[in-house]
């Protein structure tokens, strides 16, 4: 019998994600240990392995197909001396432990040399195979699935049929979606009645961009944020990075970079700040993991910098520069995005002076940092010119109080002004 292959979860976190690209092809001999898929999540693009061998009989989700649920059927393997015909099955459920994929459960899985055909619309009273992204599209634009031809495997209603069938359809008046039920795919929209609404462009949200808006939009609703603000002047940091830079070619220590090590020292002293709530105590970290956010296209990610205290700034400097080259291309692993202590997000090469960033989950704070500019300055009574930096803490009170953070932001602003020191 057929092997299926499923759709695998690549962190603890992914519930779906898109089958980017196949790396085989149907008829192709599939060893244990091949790479054979590309699949993208919220956070990468990741390879996945054959655990079987066999050959290649079906694929039954085609690549570019996006939503595709964790646990759902992607292909079928053919064992040693099964032929296409073994693929002429009824493929029942995926395994007890996961839920079914909802096609697969219903469908019956055309032999290899079969090609997709186009099913008619499905007569009255009869049930409508279609994917959820499909289902989803069709309510959003009020578009009745019973008109809609399937062009998918066994008639199969997928995506591309709901924007084929979008794109011939003309409503009447009456039947004009209100705003915020506009088709799920990218197109360009005309006013909805004169004079009501400008034409936009609708994107549909990427799996990133849903994960984003779940964990923050749970943060800002579940987690008690307060928020500290320091100045630091930065004059001595950036000397220091002027010298240091100066030495050798080997390598190219940032602002950031000298932040992150900062921030990692400055944990090791108030070791209270580098905390996180479990719903019912408070774990307190040995390590100080710092995650740094990255923009990448679509969102955002947090690659990690482990024991950034313990680590020198050449160290810090190469890891980071490789994780986000990494993290921009799509490429890293979740141990590498995954496990972070406490989070800087540095917006200071955008010209923006100050920020309150939101707490990532479960970690118990997040460290702003604000761009350096020269601002006046008081020194024993005397006005001074200086390069200050605007730093603000995010903290979840259930994990740590006031004085607490007020302890670590003033570390850091000492480490900040006097940078020798965290080098010793």
């Amino acid at each position: 019998m057929p092997i299926q292959i499923l759709m695998p979860a690549l962190s603890p976190t992914m519930t779906e994600g898109t089958l980017a690209k196949w790396l085989v092809n149907e008829g192709d001999e599939v060893n244990s240990g091949d790479v054979i898929a590309e699949i993208e999540t919220d956070k990468a693009t990741m390879e996945i392995e054959a655990v079987e061998e066999g050959k290649l009989g079906k694929i039954v989700v085609q690549e570019g197909t996006e939503g595709v649920a964790v646990n759902a059927l992607i292909a079928l393997l053919l064992e040693d001396g099964e032929d296409a015909s073994a693929l002429e099955v009824r493929v029942d459920a995926a395994p007890a432990s996961a839920p079914a994929p909802e096609p697969a459960s219903e469908a019956r899985v055309t032999p290899v040399s079969a090609a997709p055909v186009s099913a008619a619309p499905a007569p009255s009273g009869e049930r409508i195979f279609a994917s959820p992204l499909a289902r989803r599209m069709a309510q959003q634009a009020g578009l009745d699935l019973a008109n809609v031809a399937g062009s998918g495997p066994n008639g199969r209603i997928v995506k591309r049929d709901i924007e084929a069938a979008l794109g011939s359809v003309t409503p009447a008046a009456s039947d004009v979606p209100a705003p915020e039920a506009v088709p799920s795919s990218i197109a360009s929209v005309p006013m909805l009645e004169e004079g009501l609404e400008p034409a936009f462009d609708f994107e549909p949200a990427s799996t990133m961009r849903k994960v984003i808006a779940q964990r923050l939009a749970e943060s800002k609703q579940t987690v008690p944020h307060f928020y500290l603000t320091v100045d630091c002047e930065i004059d001595n940091l950036l000397a220091l990075r002027k010298d240091l830079n100066s030495r050798s070619d080997d390598y190219k220590i940032s602002v950031n970079d000298l932040i992150i090590k900062a921030c990692g020292v400055a944990l090791r002293r108030v070791p209270a700040a580098n905390a996180a709530w479990t719903g019912n105590g408070i774990k307190r970290y040995h390590r100080a993991d710092i995650s740094v956010a990255v923009a990448i296209d679509g969102g955002l990610i947090t690659p990690v910098i482990r024991d950034a205290g313990g680590k020198g700034l050449e160290t810090i400097s190469s890891e980071m520069r490789d994780l986000a080259t990494r993290a921009r291309d799509g490429k890293l692993l979740p141990e590498e995005y995954q496990g972070g202590t406490f989070s800087i997000s540095n917006l200071g090469m955008f010209g923006i002076k100050q920020f309150d960033a939101v707490i990532n989950p479960p970690q118990g704070a997040i460290m702003a940092v604000g761009a350096g500019e020269q601002r006046p300055v008081v020194r024993n009574g005397a006005l001074a010119v200086a390069t200050v930096m605007s730093v603000t803490l995010s903290v979840d009170h259930r994990v740590v109080d006031g004085a607490i953070g007020a302890e670590l932001l003033a570390a850091f602003k000492t480490l900040i002004e006097d940078p020798m020191t965290m080098l010793l």
